[in-house]
């Protein structure tokens, strides 16, 4: 049995394209011929659960092996095996049955995965690093006869009597120069244990001959030279195909182990499984955050029927929880046939609302059951809980009983919780609650004692996400501002309307202002002066909370550039009350003026952590003199 033929394209040759277009992802050609394997020895076992084949299964296992002197990567099976019309069909027609289309739309594609997927290509993959592909293969059917194909990357192909002795195909690739490196076992080792680290049929991996006669059996056919391969490289059945009962934590740390070698223990998990109406399996772990996004993302791994597809899921994971570790499992995800891409689908949109709803579920589950622990681990997952409140409506809905809010004595409580607290004292004169916040209690300590002098409450927000987090506070939170607590003198920021009228004389103030204006000499600090109680300091320094705030959403990359571009601006807020600024007023003397009102605003630049270089060695000398 001798057939040369042609494979159906009806226009120029396409492997040249293949070769070229899809050089930079040729990695993928192990796992896409790798994955038709595993279906093939899946199909068999299906086959014979339904009483269709009654023959020895055997170990059903996939071979990967490869022949650094010849030149070959053999992947061998044994699973349903092709009969010579069954190539003819699957190999020569039904992956080209798209080719003219393929033609004209190629050169619209972004990429090899894309075109892979979108044209069925799966198995000429191959032909990417191969100048040369056979298939020897033997199918299971009852008197089936082996079958050898072989194409050299052109249209043209030949089929011929095969030599395989037992079900299964081999598909043997004969490497092409630009592909060597990936004769070696380390290269096929990394490859296969990114792609095919959970594949559910035994994947063996090591060297063997496959390439050339090794003598004959005893029918008189050639027979082949084997070296049996033993070690096997995946884990057939990982955590998340087995039921959650079945299992315990230590279980699921050590598949975290697995995944993320010598990363710390996460918090805790949440295990996926869901068949209605969609199919989704997987385990999410809360790792500990660090409070660095950057660092965190791109940790949850996608697979498809335990194929691996990418770490770049942020189209099925809402965005706020692309922190979250672990994996997931769906073969209803609508990935093309190179297994790379997501295309848009509305199951896509169930999965992120199901995954949103079950992070939900579980952190309310573990606020009410344990109210201490969940503090405990507020630090770690605050910045997830705060970050989905700010970008996905429906979990603020449901995290807002739930998330906390921690002031500077480490107390907790919940939003709800903390409006209590603190309405009776922070209501100002227009009945609108103020909430104080830091987000570096050390350098803004001055201003936290001022507050707690007046019984206000001070909240701590120094997570990355904070920023819009205060914004969405003051959003969602009915008649309610949130000022950080340097952002003006403590009786503006809860104006109360009982600030005591200052002791200058209208005179002296404009006094006052003048000498001020004179010391500082900055065109960026305008000076006020202010009636506040004298327990105050006698001067302090301020920048308005909304421009500090868009400033800093600027430097975050939020979009707010304009203010990103413009110089700082600062209140110096002089009190009127205060002994000092009594005597600077009294004093006829210009340099003593000077000297005390340049004293005065340097402590409280010294107190924001604002003096430095020169002006600082300046307020040095100067203290030494006056002492």
């Amino acid at each position: 049995m001798q057939e040369k033929g042609t494979i159906s394209i009806h226009t120029e040759n396409i492997f040249p394209i293949i070769k070229k277009f899809l050089y930079s992802d040729n990695e993928i050609f192990l796992r896409e011929l790798i994955s038709n394997s595993v279906d093939a020895t899946q199909k068999i076992k299906r086959l014979a659960s339904l009483g269709q084949y009654n023959g020895d299964l055997g170990e059903l296992r996939v071979e990967v092996a490869f022949d650094e002197e010849k030149k070959t990567i053999t992947i061998s099976d044994n699973g349903l095996g092709m009969t010579a019309e069954e190539i003819k069909k699957y190999i020569n027609q039904i992956a080209f049955s798209g080719a003219t289309e393929f033609m004209e739309k190629f050169k619209d594609a972004k990429d090899a995965n894309e075109i892979i997927g979108r044209f069925g290509l799966g198995f000429y993959s191959a032909f990417m690093v191969a100048n040369e592909v056979e298939i020897q293969t033997l199918s299971y059917q009852d008197g089936a006869e082996p079958a050898r194909w072989i194409c050299d990357g052109s249209t043209e192909f030949e089929i011929s009597e095969g030599n395989r002795t037992h079900r299964g195909t081999d598909i043997i690739l004969h490497i092409n120069e630009e592909s060597e490196e990936f004769l070696s076992k380390s290269r096929l080792e990394e490859i296969l244990n990114k792609y095919c680290k959970f594949l559910p049929v035994p994947i063996k991996f090591g060297t063997r001959t496959t390439s050339e006669p090794d003598g004959e059996d005893e029918e008189g056919k050639p027979k082949y030279a084997t070296v049996e391969i033993e070690n096997i490289i995946n884990n057939t059945s990982p955590i998340w195909t087995k039921a959650p009962a079945d299992l315990i934590d230590q279980d699921y740390l050590d598949f975290y182990s697995e995944l993320y070698p010598f990363s710390e223990e996460p918090l805790f998990w949440i295990h996926l499984n869901v068949d209605y109406p969609f199919n989704l399996t997987g385990v999410l772990y809360f790792p500990k955050v660090k409070n660095d996004f950057e660092i965190q993302k791109n940790k949850i791994k996608l697979f498809s029927r335990q194929v691996f597809i990418t770490d770049e899921v942020k189209d099925i994971v809402p965005e706020f929880l692309m922190l979250l570790h672990g994996v997931i499992d769906s073969p209803d995800i609508p990935l093309n046939v190179s297994r790379s891409f997501l295309q848009a689908d509305s199951n896509v949109k169930k999965i992120n609302n199901y995954i949103t709803k079950k992070v939900a579920d579980k952190l309310a589950e573990l606020f009410k059951n344990d109210r201490k622990a969940y503090e405990e681990k507020w630090q770690d997952i605050g910045l997830f809980v705060k970050y989905g409140m700010v970008s996905e409506e429906k979990f603020y809905d449901k995290a807002k009983d739930f998330a906390l809010l921690t002031n500077t004595t480490k107390e907790f409580f919940t939003l709800d919780e903390y409006k209590e607290k603190v309405t009776a004292n922070q209501t100002n004169k227009d009945n609108a609650l103020v909430y104080l916040y830091t987000n570096d209690p050390a350098k803004q300590d001055t201003f936290i004692q001022s507050a707690n002098k007046k019984g206000y409450d001070v909240l701590l927000m120094n997570s990355p996400i904070d920023n819009h987090f205060v914004a969405q506070m003051e959003q969602k939170l009915e008649k309610t501002s949130v000022k950080r607590v340097d952002a003006d003198v403590i009786d503006k920021l809860i104006n109360k309307g009982d600030a005591p009228a200052h002791v200058l004389s209208e005179e002296q103030t404009a006094k006052i202002k003048t000498v001020f204006d004179r010391a500082i000499g900055k065109p960026n600090m305008k000076v006020e002066i202010e009636s506040l109680t004298a327990d105050e300091l006698p001067v302090t320094v301020t920048m308005d909370e909304f421009m500090r705030r868009m400033k800093e959403m600027a430097a975050m990359g939020g979009g707010m550039s304009f203010y990103g571009s413009m110089p700082d601006n600062y209140k110096v807020s002089i009190n009127g009350n205060h002994a000092l600024i009594s005597r600077i007023a009294q004093t006829e003397n210009e340099e003593e003026q000077t000297q005390l009102a340049k004293q005065a605003f340097d402590l409280a630049l010294l107190s924001q952590g604002m003096l430095t270089g020169a002006e600082l060695t300046e307020f040095v000398n100067r203290s030494v003199s006056l002492i």
